[in-house]
This record gives C-alpha cells, structure tokens and sequence, in this order.
C-alpha cells in the first residue's frame, strides 16, 4: 500500500499501520485509548452524570492485554518512521507509565515528558483525590545515536518571548467553538485535545512538507493543525462518524501562507565558518588584538586564526575557556573587537560572513 499524504484511512490502527511502507512518516503524534479503568458512572454533587470516557475503545481486559495492543501499535510506528523521526505520545496516569516503559523496550529514545498543565481541569467531585489537571507526553526519538531528530529549539525560544522553552505547558482544555459537537449538541468525541497543543508540538518537531502520521485520529485535531502548518498528514481512525467530523473539520482549514511559516533557524543549521576564514576575508588581520566583553583581558590573533596571550595559545575557543579558568567556552561571543562604537563580538563578523554566502 502507498502511503497518500493529507488522508485518513478508515481501520483498526494495526492492521492499517501493517500496510504503510517503512521509513515513510516524519512524525507520530499518538493519543491512544487510555484504559480509564472506569467501575461506575461518574457524578456530579447534585446527581448529574459526568460525560466521562466509557466508550469500548478504551475498554481492555487486563493490563496485559492492554500492554500487547500498546506494544503491537508502537512496534509498526517505529517501522513506519524515518530513521531521523520521532514520536509523541499523550496519556494519563491511567497508561502512560506502561506506555513509557514500552517504548525504552522497543527501542525508542526519550527525549522529554511534558507535563501539560490544564488551566481549566475538571474537579475531582467525590473529593477523594487530587484534582487531576495534567496530562503527559512523551517525546521520543525513533532509536539512540542515529540521525539526528528535528527540534526547531530557537523557533520555541522565540514562542516564549526569547526564553528557553520548559517542559510543563500551559493549555486550557477543548471547549467552546473548537470543540466538535454532534447533532444533538453533546461532545462529539470525549477527549478531543486543543489544537494549539498541537500547534506546539508540530511546530517544535517537523518540518514544513513533513509528513505526520496519527494512529488514532479521531476527530482531526492533528490534521487540522499540520494542514495549517503546511505540514502533511496521514490519518487512522476506526470509528467513520468521527472520520466524517474530521474530513469536515479539516477542509475547512486555511493553511498559512508558505513565506510565514519560515521560523527563527538554528545556527546549529548554519554553514560552519571557521575563524580563520575571517582573516581571509580581511574583516580581521594578523596582529589585532581582540578583547573579553568587558575589555578586561586581551589576546593578539595570529595569522592562522589563533591567538596568544602570555604564554597561552589556541583556538578562540581554547584561549577564551583557559584566561577564564573554565572547561569550556564560545569564543564567537566571548572575544570582541574595537569598534567606532565599542566593543562588539567577534560572532557579527561570521554572521556577514554568511550573509555573504546567502546573497
């Protein structure tokens, strides 16, 4: 079978994985059944009936049975990834544990548990446990020390106004217009997720034209935010109401336009320019003296592109790390050189240098 990018296929999520080529998909974003373990119906103070999850899709017999359907999905993915891919995978506290352990036996590398915070859980209504207002993800990589993974790190440092972005986020539940309601007006599907986690997830992880792959799609909250993304998406959903709302609920997207789906890029991604190359272009010379940031220490550069200081001599890194008596040092931003308006570092001189080599 061929894979077909922007589809959903109507099936039970194995046997439709079983089909799809290997190393076929960038991603896997997976919310799969979370074995509730529900004894009863849940109420509410006055008598009223919670509308929690009681489908049969989450219904198992054991945890046994439960951990062999888990394995069986999670095998196929990691067949069906990239070898550069990764997978995400949402659940409660009810499966996620035994989800987790899964993936390091399959193989998998986790990357991250993200704890996402609800800004507007349900209560805990008999009062007889913590109010449950998180649920994790696990990040993972498709295997250990294979090719490198996509994480867009300066995209979500510049999200969170130019901060490193942290493990636990922030997001109110699927309510209001967003959420999918079915011809009488109830919930269409219980655990419909937010499409800004999505937002997130997809926009730390792929890249535009990637294809994500979700096993258990049911009403397209994966779809709907990779089609906006400019991502491209692969579907598997067992259930065809839910695959209706979903054709539904994704054609009415409208992607973003290609030129603003550019994000801040990584210098990570950039060509490497070495410092030598500086004095080759003439933006440095044989003699000149650069400086700490404070202007405190100096050292001269000498016409291979090291310098020397006293007795020390290296590469800009390795003198930056020895005048400061650390293991390690950046020396694109430690030393600075003189200019008509102070000091600045020696890294504007590699960004020109790029520059260069873009124009």
């Amino acid at each position: 079978m061929g894979i077909t990018p922007d589809s959903i296929i109507l099936g039970d999520c194995i046997e439709a994985l079983k089909k799809l080529p290997a190393k076929s998909v960038d991603l896997v974003f997976a919310d799969p059944p979370y074995n509730l373990q529900l004894g009863g119906d849940l109420l509410r103070p006055d008598n009223s009936k919670v509308d929690a999850v009681d489908d049969d899709w989450d219904r198992f017999d054991s945890f046994a049975t439960y951990d062999a359907f888990t394995k069986a999905w999670l095998s196929e993915c990691q067949r069906v990834l990239k070898d550069d891919g990764a997978i995400w995978v949402i659940g409660s506290y009810h499966n996620v544990f035994r989800v987790g352990a899964t993936l390091q036996d399959l193989g998998f590398w986790i990357l991250n548990d993200i704890v996402w915070r609800k800004t507007n859980p349900m209560p805990n209504f008999k009062g007889t446990r913590f109010t449950n207002a998180h649920e994790t993800l696990i990040w993972a990589a498709k295997g250990r020390g294979g090719r490198r993974y996509t994480f867009n790190y300066d995209a979500m440092k510049m999200a969170n106004d130019e901060l490193q972005m942290r493990s636990d986020w922030s997001f109110p539940l699927c309510t209001g217009e967003e959420r999918l309601k079915d011809a009488d007006g109830n919930k269409a599907h219980p655990t419909q997720k937010p499409e800004a986690l999505l937002h997130r997830v997809i926009l730390a992880s792929t890249k535009p034209g990637d294809i994500i792959l979700d096993p258990f799609f049911g009403t397209g909250t994966t779809g709907a935010a990779a089609r906006r993304l400019g991502r491209r998406y692969i579907g598997i959903e067992r259930d065809p109401a839910y695959v209706d709302l979903a054709k539904d609920r994704i054609a009415r997207i409208i992607p973003i336009s290609p030129a603003d789906l550019e994000v801040t890029g990584s210098k990570r991604s950039e060509p490497r320019i070495p410092f030598g190359q500086i004095l080759e272009a003439g933006l440095l010379s044989p003699g000149d003296v650069l400086y700490c940031p404070k202007g405190e220490r100096a050292a001269r550069v000498r016409a291979d592109g090291s310098l020397i200081t006293g007795e020390m001599a290296g590469s800009i890194h390795k003198v930056g790390a020895m005048v400061q008596s650390a293991p390690a040092c950046n020396g694109w931003t430690y030393w600075h050189f003189k200019t008509d308006k102070g000091l600045a570092p020696i890294d504007v001189l590699r960004a020109k240098i790029r520059g260069q080599m873009v124009s």
